[in-house]
């Protein structure tokens, strides 16, 4: 099995893509409804691709940036994320963030349905790892918070994490320091709600392996580096200093095996320990994320080092930002993308830096002096 997908085994079907993602976010985050926009540089030409209306005054600059750096895209333009139209056009796959209950109601699959919502479960990951022997920090879980009890307060090394089963962005994660901490984050929960308690882990680094199903073959797509300040995701960097496939590939065949399509991608820790490295599995993400985007650009461009970032500006336009010398050169194979393009107009954008780490750390520090 390939580390990376060839680019002509991602382009066999023609795609509608509708990558909105207001049905499975948490609510209240600035410029959400514009996130469509990314999935325009991972289109074909012969796709159809869905994108939010308010994304079109900035359609023809990012058209025109993609056609300077040579990124083929589709021009075939559905100005409506309305979910209707996955099922509407004969010969076209489909192509979304997250195949939930939303997508499901206008392209029936049953099978992957029921694997995006079993895996969704951190509760259910943590089963299967336990299943498979993939290796996890110590988790315990529970159908309720109320399950907490004084005997768990106590056993539990600390710091820890309280974690809902299901969470989306973030939401329902607490961090508690000690056993007081834990019990006010249980009484955040309803009765009822599944969650889990789990060690932390004492690491600065965590990789993001991703996987694809194309056609019927599972394909390791891309194993990438996270980029944290503190505890917050920045973005990603390829190449990774790990890439321990070996560590999650009985669950990805496992998936693979009951139904799951599309990308999907698991976060996996890098622990130092007497006997050497240990590649613990948190969690597993059943949709696209964060780093699917600039890989798969990455992949079209042919661009083997880069790194992807959110930055936020102060213009609201893209033609207001000058990135005439900093755009991608296909002929040195360095420089900026954009990515991320319509979130502009809320002050920040998502780009990929091609190049060495040197040539990314100057592409960085001279783009911010820009916006």
């Amino acid at each position: 099995m390939s580390a990376a997908v060839d680019t002509k085994s991602l382009t066999v079907n023609k795609h509608i893509i509708n990558h909105d993602i207001m049905h499975c976010t948490a609510d209240g985050v600035e410029g959400n409804h514009l996130y469509s926009g990314r999935a325009l540089g991972i289109s074909e030409p012969w796709d159809l691709i869905q994108l939010h209306p308010d994304l079109k005054p900035f359609w023809e600059d990012i058209n025109q940036h993609y056609k300077r750096i040579n990124l083929r895209h589709s021009q075939q333009v559905i100005w409506d994320v309305d979910m209707h139209e996955l099922g509407s056009h004969i010969g076209y796959q489909p192509s979304v963030f997250y195949f939930g209950p939303n997508e499901f109601k206008y392209w029936g699959d049953n099978r992957w349905l029921e694997m995006v919502e079993y895996i969704n479960s951190k509760n259910n990951f943590m089963a299967l790892a336990d299943k498979l022997g993939v290796d996890t920090p110590k988790t315990l879980c529970f159908e309720s918070a109320r399950a907490i009890n004084d005997d768990i307060l106590n056993r539990m090394t600390y710091p820890c994490y309280l974690k809902a089963a299901v969470s989306v962005s973030g939401v329902g994660i607490f961090r508690c320091e000690d056993q007081e901490e834990l019990r006010k984050a249980a009484a955040r929960f309803a009765d009822g709600i599944p969650v889990q308690v789990q060690e932390e882990v004492n690491t600065e680094t965590f990789l993001n392996l991703q996987y694809q199903v194309v056609g019927d073959q599972l394909v390791r797509l891309a194993a990438s580096e996270q980029i944290l300040d503190g505890f917050a995701h920045q973005g990603n960097r390829v190449p990774a200093r790990h890439a321990p496939w070996e560590t999650v590939q009985p669950m990805a065949e496992w998936l693979h095996d009951h139904g799951m399509k599309g990308i999907f991608a698991f976060d996996v820790a890098v622990l130092q320990t007497e006997r050497g490295l240990r590649f613990p599995a948190i969690e597993c993400n059943p949709r696209f994320n964060g780093a699917s985007y600039p890989t798969l650009v990455a992949n079209k461009l042919g661009v083997r080092e880069w790194s992807a970032i959110t930055l936020h500006t102060r213009h609201q336009t893209l033609h207001a930002i000058d990135f005439a010398d900093l755009e991608f050169n296909p002929a040195s194979g360095e420089g900026v993308v954009i990515i991320n393009w319509g979130t502009i107009r809320v002050g920040k954008i998502v780009v990929l830096l091609a190049g060495s780490r040197e040539v990314q750390n100057a592409l960085e520090l001279e783009l911010r002096k820009r916006l």
